[in-house]
């Protein structure tokens, strides 16, 4: 289903929403529904499956939150959520928190790296609507500690994410625990054939609802291409730092490499936090909240930030190293430009990516901007967070240089002096074997030999044994 997204919609009240929703749509400032939202609302209001595609910053969110609020007013059971991060998942219970407490529903949130006891403690109240990542649900399932008897409407957001090979197995064991009679909704900026062929498993005769095809970015991001030598990278970097005032995003390949990248920044003054799997939790939510608040200037994270940031007015986002996967270059610069409004998006690319950057224009459909780097700072010492080997998967090792000759440590040399009464081929060599064995090989007297291994003579030992008693 490919709806005509032409038609002006002015207001919600026109998408079938309850009046008491549309009420807190107005105290909250929601006025004017985004494509998505307008083609996707009255959809899944009927109860009908949904796949739903449109750019990063449209508001999917309240696509499936307010359709899920509403069947949950008015029938029982419960709502289950599925997101890839973390931080996606707090973000979307944010959202939640914004309608469900004056509706009288509770809602909780399940991920990694939280308390087990407490979310065990939030499943004593009854939630009925559940935001989890995969692994943390699957957790609770085992140990008995939840049950999915009573979803009827399950919704998995950045869902391209969601059914890849990474998160599949954990997905296929949650949807064996779900009711085959539910409502199943699937969100994303990009959804490639394979994940569409995978999604359709679960549901049932879903509408497509494509407001823009598959891949496209952000309207008003504009995009820029650095093709640049990995050493002069972490310049270009700071040389941007100056040029930009605002609040920008870097976003590393590994994490190993953010880390790096992270250290440098602050050595060039600004104020800067980390973001990545390798963070404990609080760490993680200091970093975002340190970034929405301002507290941080710059924020270096990995594709775990692709899907998990809706941070307001940030100037720039930077690419300090291409994505493995070329979905993940519409969300990462999805996260400026948001709303509407207008952002900028550069990337670093060294001379031999050139297949990557092609395999991001044939997704995009559009030839990104090549520039070259000029007036860049000189190096700092100690500062070049590109010449360390990057530790995690996708790092790579610093080229091989030669250690010249004259750092070498020489082995000292043997030497033989000659006999002249011995040939020279037998210099320094063992004698040969006697009895035509192998040339040139040591010959050793036979060990003595004792008991059965020397072939051992029973009557020899008695006889032995009766003249030592005779004896004594």
């Amino acid at each position: 289903m490919n709806p005509d997204t032409s038609t002006p919609t002015t207001s919600f009240h026109t998408l079938g929403i309850a009046p008491k929703l549309l009420e807190m749509l107005d105290e909250a400032k929601f006025t004017v529904p985004t494509p998505i939202q307008h083609q996707a609302i009255p959809v899944a209001m009927s109860g009908k499956d949904v796949v739903g595609i449109a750019q990063t910053g449209t508001g999917k969110t309240l696509s499936f939150a307010l359709p899920m609020l509403q069947h949950l007013m008015n029938n029982p059971g419960r709502g289950l959520i599925m997101a890839p991060t973390r931080e996606l998942a707090y973000q979307i219970e944010e959202t939640l928190r914004k309608f469900a407490p004056k509706l009288g529903i509770l809602t909780a949130v399940f991920i990694g790296g939280a308390s087990m006891s407490l979310q065990k403690q939030m499943l004593k109240r009854n939630p009925r609507i559940l935001v989890a990542t995969p692994g943390r649900l699957n957790d609770h399932l085992q140990q008995g500690t939840i049950t999915l008897k009573e979803v009827s409407m399950v919704v998995l957001d950045e869902a391209d994410r969601m059914l890849d090979m990474g998160f599949l197995p954990q997905i296929e064991r949650i949807f064996k625990h779900i009711p085959k009679e539910r409502q199943t909704m699937l969100f994303s900026a990009t959804m490639p054939p394979s994940i569409m062929k995978l999604a359709t498993v679960h549901m049932k005769l879903p509408l497509r609802i494509e407001v823009a095809p598959a891949g496209t970015t952000a309207e008003r991001v504009e995009q820029e291409m650095f093709v640049v030598q990995k050493a002069e990278k972490i310049r270009l970097l700071e040389k941007l730092l100056v040029e930009y005032k605002g609040t920008v995003l870097v976003f590393s390949r590994t994490k190993h490499g953010a880390k790096k990248i992270m250290r440098s920044i602050r050595t060039m003054g600004h104020t800067a936090a980390e973001l990545h799997g390798n963070r404990s939790l609080n760490q993680r939510m200091d970093a975002l909240d340190g970034f929405k608040r301002g507290r941080y200037r710059v924020l270096v994270a990995t594709d775990i930030a692709g899907r998990g940031i809706d941070v307001d007015n940030i100037q720039l986002v930077i690419n300090f190293d291409l994505p493995q996967n070329p979905d993940d270059y519409v969300h990462r610069i999805g996260r400026t430009a948001r709303a509407g409004k207008e952002g900028r998006a550069i990337s670093f690319a060294e001379p031999n990516q050139l297949s990557e950057i092609r395999s991001i224009e044939r997704l995009i459909r559009t030839q990104i901007t090549r520039s070259q780097p000029t007036g860049l700072p000189p190096a700092r010492a100690g500062a070049d967070a590109t010449q360390d080997r990057d530790e995690d998967r996708g790092g790579r090792r610093p080229s091989y240089r030669p250690r010249p000759d004259s750092e070498r440590k020489q082995a000292p040399q043997k030497t033989f002096q000659r006999s002249n009464n011995i040939p020279r081929s037998t210099q320094g060599k063992p004698a040969p074997q006697q009895g035509g064995g192998r040339p040139n090989k040591p010959h050793y007297p036979a060990k003595p030999t004792h008991g059965k291994r020397a072939g051992f003579n029973s009557a020899g030992f008695e006889a032995s044994l009766q003249n030592a008693l005779q004896d004594e």
